[in-house]
């Protein structure tokens, strides 16, 4: 493992809990941070926060509630006393359908966590690292968000969105000592492969060229340093970890 230098920052990892969330709040830790892990499963949430221990605040919210976001961000900041990065990471993949064969309940749904989350947590934290003058947000997208998977379209809609959305605030902040990315994993064998058939990972697999899913530390290594002093002039970028998939 590189070192990475986040001693003395404050960090949010929206769904925490599992997956990438906990991978990415282990790096952090063992980088020197404190981490808020925002989650719905408070069992799961708590029980992660105590295995990795007590760098690790776990704070009950719904990321696609505002006023829940507005109540995690204080209870955090009376915790931490600030927020340095934030990581908009938790997501659904939804039910995989057809575009036609898609409930508008459950498109909504996807949207809801996948892309208004993210959009409420910005808008919550970013006032803050305004006035701190400092922040680091990165927004965890998906390869599918470039390329669009057949029968996830609300999936792929979502995270495409995430990408834009984070274009446009890295660009709304670039004057500041803000820095906005995202990154595009490919697919990694967390509890999300329990929302999908097993022939579309098997379809995810066959489009990767390294012939293997992601793994969940090699995510969090990549976020770690985009979370980092050290990454400073890059913003409103998009960081590919899709073993060749996009090479674009």
């Amino acid at each position: 493992m590189n070192d990475i230098d986040l001693k003395g920052r404050c960090a949010v990892v929206t769904g925490g809990a599992q997956g990438f969330g906990r991978a990415i709040t282990e790096r952090f830790v063992a980088s020197g941070a404190k981490v808020a892990i925002w989650d719905l499963d408070r069992n799961l949430m708590d029980k992660t926060a105590q295995e990795i221990g007590d760098a690790v605040l776990p704070v009950h919210a719904d990321i696609a509630d505002f006023a829940a976001i507005e109540a995690a961000r204080e209870e955090t900041l009376a915790a931490f006393g600030r927020i340095d990065i934030l990581v908009n990471n938790a997501g659904i993949a939804g039910i995989n359908r057809t575009v036609w064969e898609t409930e508008v309940d459950e498109w909504r749904k996807v949207m809801r966590i996948n892309l208004d989350g993210p959009f409420l947590c910005c808008k919550a934290i970013v006032p803050v690292m305004i006035k701190q003058d400092y922040g680091r947000i990165i927004n965890i997208a998906s390869i599918a968000g470039k390329e669009g998977n057949p029968n996830a379209a609300h999936y792929s809609a979502s995270k495409a969105g995430v990408i834009a959305l984070t274009k446009s605030l890295g660009k709304e902040l670039a004057a500041t000592p803000i820095a906005v990315n995202a990154v595009t994993p490919a697919a990694a064998r967390t509890a999300i492969f329990d929302q999908m058939t097993q022939s579309h990972i098997d379809f995810m697999l066959s489009k990767i060229p390294r012939g293997r899913f992601v793994l969940v530390e090699e995510l969090a290594a990549m976020v770690a340093w985009m979370a980092s002093e050290e990454c400073a002039f890059t913003t409103g970028a998009v960081f590919d970890i899709s073993g060749g998939r996009a090479t674009y």
